[in-house]
């Protein structure tokens, strides 16, 4: 039985886990942390980490970058693996990360799907075949019209997935609007969608001649990124240290 601490229990991924967790017979959530209390849970909720007298074998954090310093500086503390599921940090803190990296095991990915992640173990093996068979590639990714930043970090991971079989010689093209050329073979294509309630669509093309090929990913609600960070923590509990990420979880 793994034993895990929530950082970020409250939120909305917090809660889905909390779910998913009380349904699943190999781990269990001992203990939460978040800015504000909660008495709701079935687990203690500490507003200061510090205060958390629960044994554990692995944090997930699945909150805000403004507390990845502190949580960093706990688990290093407390020599506890951690699976960084939070965006949108800054160079200096993924520097940070790396560091805590030499003392404790640090899963951290773009995104936490085991199907994306899958995906991208396909796309390594289509892209060896077709790009040098002339095949243009193009990513197109659809979200709620909620998401601020365009494109979503998963579709640079696939780009970046795709382009390091190319010896990252291919640019990627955000924005054709300003162009009056005919399109390069070298170029990743990356298009962004913003509307309605969409959790999550990335789609890759690999358009040839007279044939298309296109790798697909859905992702209907937000367990599926839960899913993966507690498959993620049941693997990172007991590893050495060390930076790793869901390719590693997937094998």
């Amino acid at each position: 039985m793994i034993k895990i601490i929530m950082c970020g229990c409250n939120g909305k991924m917090g809660q889905t886990i909390t779910g998913i967790v009380a349904e699943d017979e190999e781990s269990e959530i001992v203990a939460g942390f978040d800015i504000a209390e909660n008495d709701s849970l079935s687990y203690p909720v500490f507003t200061d980490m510090y205060k958390c007298d629960v044994d554990a074998d692995v944090v997930i954090d699945f909150s805000s970058s403004k507390g990845t310093d502190k949580l960093l500086e706990y688990c290093v503390d407390k020599k506890m693996p951690l699976v960084l599921c939070t965006t949108g940090l800054s160079e200096e803190q993924l520097n940070k990360v790396h560091e805590a990296s030499k003392t404790i095991p640090v899963l951290k990915s773009a995104n936490m799907s085991l199907g994306i992640n899958t995906i991208m173990k396909l796309l390594k093996e289509a892209t060896k075949v077709l790009a040098p068979a002339g095949y243009d590639i193009e990513i197109v990714e659809r979200h709620h019209n909620q998401k601020v930043d365009a494109p979503s970090g998963t579709a640079l991971a696939l780009a970046d997935t795709i382009n390091e079989q190319l010896d990252n010689e291919y640019e990627y093209k955000f924005d054709r609007s300003g162009d009056r050329i005919k399109r390069p073979k070298k170029e990743i294509g990356i298009s962004a969608v913003r509307g309605g309630t969409i959790v999550g669509d990335h789609e890759v093309i690999f358009a040839g001649i007279d044939e298309v090929i296109e790798i697909n990913h859905h992702a209907y609600s937000k367990a599926v990124f839960g899913k993966g960070a507690v498959q993620a923590a049941k693997f990172l509990a007991g590893k050495e240290p060390g930076m790793y990420d869901m390719s590693n979880v997937i094998g």
